[in-house]
């Protein structure tokens, strides 16, 4: 063996070694995103993905409009806090504008896969077979709701109760452009005038 076969041969053992290290070592490091992002706050992200950004303008009978919005139908806002990529630093016309309690929940999908955690919103007139609202935390009931896939009719539990004004918005997506329609539901808390 000549001395360049040599040399090539340990100049790829090296090369081996190296990346081997390099993949054993990505797998111990916690997962994050190049921004810095927690793996647990991505994951928030992708448990929306299967959100319907998009809904028809229907709206529980039940459902009362508000008297006095802060933001009129019609209007225009800027999201400020958006639940989901996308939404923070949008605008967003208001659709409807209705009085009632939005809740956080946290429910297992009808249609199976992982637990969804700290959903923001469903709104006291999507649930089934329930009194007067607020409802308490750690509260079990049924949602008619069908923002997310397998939400419909899925056993959820109340993480927390605010009663607000809730707003339908028309807005298009801060990330990828998409125009949303009638998004169910932004929070008066979400919103901002420009």
């Amino acid at each position: 063996m000549t001395f360049k076969q040599r040399w090539s041969g340990g100049l790829l053992s090296a090369v081996a070694l190296l990346t081997l290290s390099a993949c054993s070592e990505d797998k111990t490091e916690p997962s994050s995103t190049s921004d810095n992002t927690p793996e647990t706050e991505q994951q928030t992200e992708m448990d929306h993905s299967s959100m319907n950004h998009s809904s028809s303008a229907e709206v529980p009978a039940t459902l009362r409009k508000a008297e006095d919005p802060a933001f009129p139908v019609g209007s225009t806002a800027m999201i400020t806090d958006g639940h989901m990529e996308g939404m923070k630093g949008a605008e967003a016309t208001i659709v409807g504008a209705y009085k009632t309690t939005a809740y956080i929940i946290s429910y297992d999908p009808t249609s199976g896969g992982k637990r969804v955690e700290n959903h923001k919103w469903i709104i006291h007139e999507e649930l089934m077979d329930v009194g007067e609202a607020p409802l308490s935390p750690d509260t079990e009931v049924k949602t008619t709701a069908t923002h997310m896939e397998g939400m419909k009719k899925a056993t959820v539990r109340i993480k927390e109760a605010v009663p607000t004004t809730v707003y339908m918005v028309d807005y298009t997506s801060t990330t990828n452009g998409e125009a949303v329609k009638n998004h169910k539901w932004v929070t008066e808390d979400e919103l901002t005038a420009q």
